[in-house]
């Protein structure tokens, strides 16, 4: 263990390495006796917590028995679990999963492929994240790599009128039975009229439709977004 004091603190500072994790910050002391007391609580308190025999480093993919019986028992929102089930399905079919949790790095996580955009990545990416934070908890790593996310870009696109008529032109210049055109426009009308969004639940009511024009019934429903039920609805 290393003692010091910086050039611009009045403080020693202590400085050591416990299974190859570095501890090192001031212990507040200007006196040197104090402050090697100070360190040598931190280091023992350290030693305390840190297993002395560490068992033989496990493989991501046997790790994940453990943190997916700990997904399924832990206080989570079901959402939550679903997402780490999801996040661990794209995790496994990469390279990562015969790597021993001790050895996996930022840069090990960098170099990851996921099929799908960024947000599919990045529930890739997050979940292992989480596996590493869990290890280190439990004691199977002296501490946690960082895991960059993958910069994700906002919606930027809008379905408006101008966009429903489109999609329903294109559809009219489809071959489709009359009765697949009609399912088509129903859903157009309802991710319009009410606002959904992909596993958002939502309730319709038989007896408001057809009542209030779209505008009229937008007021109702979400005062400050361009969306109300559908006059088609009849």
């Amino acid at each position: 263990m290393k003692l010091f004091r910086k050039p611009n603190s009045k403080f020693y500072w202590y400085d050591f390495t416990v299974r190859g994790r570095r501890y090192r910050a001031s212990t507040e002391e200007t006196k040197s006796v104090r402050a090697l007391k100070i360190a040598s609580l931190k280091l023992a308190s350290v030693i305390e917590n840190t297993d002395p025999l560490p068992s033989r480093p496990t493989a991501l993919g046997d790790f994940a028995e453990r943190f997916l019986a700990w997904v399924d028992t832990a206080r989570l929102e079901e959402m939550t679990k679903k997402f780490y089930r999801n996040g661990w399905r794209l995790l496994k079919a990469t390279p990562v999963v015969e790597v021993k949790v001790n050895q996996i790095t930022g840069d090990c996580a960098e170099q990851l492929k996921f099929p799908g955009s960024a947000a599919n990545a990045n529930c890739a990416l997050r979940t292992l994240r989480r596996m590493l934070h869990k290890a280190e908890e439990w004691k199977m790593i002296g501490h946690a790599a960082k895991i960059k996310m993958i910069k994700e870009h906002g919606r930027h696109l809008r379905l408006d009128d101008e966009a429903e008529r489109k999609l329903l032109e294109g559809a009219q210049a489809c071959t489709w039975r009359r009765r697949t055109f009609e399912l088509f426009r129903d859903i157009i009308i309802l991710m319009r009229d009410t606002g959904m969004r992909n596993q958002l639940p939502s309730t319709l009511s038989v007896g408001r439709c057809g009542r209030r024009s779209r505008r009229e019934q937008q007021e109702v429903n979400h005062p400050t977004q361009q969306i109300g039920f559908a006059e088609k609805c009849t």
